[in-house]
């Protein structure tokens, strides 16, 4: 269960892609078709693209803080998921 639930947003782009292209390209379909279908895709690659979770040049900073705690300088931590 654990497998599905961490591989859903993969598989749920998958089944998303295929259900637009089945409607789309089902019945003959013409070049603006074929053209709304790439559209389609190309947007949704470049959103991926700019909002996926990467790794970030900060994470130096997170070294000099692990190395402040314990020794009697107050720190705030904030924890984010890369998700």
């Amino acid at each position: 269960m654990m497998y599905l639930m961490m591989h859903f947003w993969p598989l749920g782009n998958i089944l998303l892609v295929g259900l637009v292209g089945l409607i789309l390209l089902t019945d003959k379909p013409k070049w603006n078709d074929y053209l709304a279908f790439s559209v389609i895709i190309g947007t949704y690659l470049i959103a991926w693209m700019i909002l996926h979770p990467r790794q970030t040049p900060l994470m130096n900073d997170a070294k000099t803080v692990q190395a402040m705690i314990g020794s009697g300088t107050p720190v705030l931590l904030e924890f984010q998921s890369p998700y």
